[in-house]
């Protein structure tokens, strides 16, 4: 999902974009870096927790499902996807994301290899597709248990257990927070296109702003950062990012 304000142009994987070897100094980038700043040492992080992401995928699945039927179709937001398929692609994110931390020994060099496929060209290449036949009903059901699936391995792994992602290997904290950042903005980019209004509660975007983008403004409103953060929205002195990543690797 990270990297430009559209799905990156022909990924690898599910729209997680291509590390950018360029990028000297930090983690592997993709789709874009943050403009590089110099760290200090950083105060008190409430942590992101299993409830946090529960709370975020109950609470799109619920705003999602006062959409009728027939505007679906409709591109979400700057996306280049219609609704539905971005949230096939979220359901897919949930799901990888809970793969990873799956194995007993998890993969450290590359995703779990399970076969990406996309409806159409130009189209998300996912493992998860929901049978069209069952309506947007049974879209957000699989949505549903696709964040299940994450809130279980989350609430079950060792805090000590690290799985890869491009953008550096995680822990189950990580993968937390990048399942509800995946939630946040996808599901405000489905909200555009439903013509829905999405204003997630402040705690949760400030809790995952703080664990993935240390660079990311603390001078505004959690939510308006992280569309800024995720190159969605602009902010008063900052442009909107072409460009953007997050940094997964655990925090102390």
């Amino acid at each position: 999902m990270p990297g430009t304000a559209r799905p990156p142009a022909t990924p690898p994987t599910r729209g997680w974009p291509v590390p950018d070897p360029a990028a000297a100094g930090r983690a592997p980038a993709a789709a874009g870096t943050v403009p590089v700043m110099p760290r200090t040492a950083e105060p008190f992080r409430p942590p992101v927790t299993v409830d946090d992401l529960d709370q975020a995928v109950r609470l799109a699945v619920a705003l999602l499902r006062e959409a009728p039927a027939a505007v679906w179709d409709a591109r979400a937001g700057t996306l280049e996807w219609d609704c539905w398929e971005t949230v096939e692609h979220l359901g897919d994110d949930l799901f990888a994301y809970a793969a990873q931390l799956g194995p007993r020994t998890p993969p450290m060099d590359g995703e779990v290899p399970f076969v990406l496929r996309s409806r159409r060209p130009g189209g998300p290449a996912s493992v998860v597709h929901a049978d069209r036949a069952a309506g947007p009903a049974g879209l957000l059901q699989v949505l549903e248990a696709s964040g299940a699936l994450l809130v279980a391995m989350v609430r079950t792994t060792p805090p000590h257990v690290r799985a890869h992602h491009v953008f550096g290997a995680s822990d189950p904290e990580g993968f937390a927070a990048m399942g509800i950042v995946e939630t946040l903005v996808h599901t405000h980019d489905v909200a555009q296109g439903l013509g829905l209004a999405w204003n997630p509660p402040a705690g949760l975007c400030s809790r995952v702003l703080a664990r993935l983008f240390p660079d990311a403004p603390r001078d505004t409103d959690p939510w308006p950062a992280l569309l800024w953060a995720t190159g969605r929205a602009e902010l008063p002195g900052h442009p909107r990012l072409t460009t953007w990543r997050w940094y997964g690797e655990p925090r102390r």
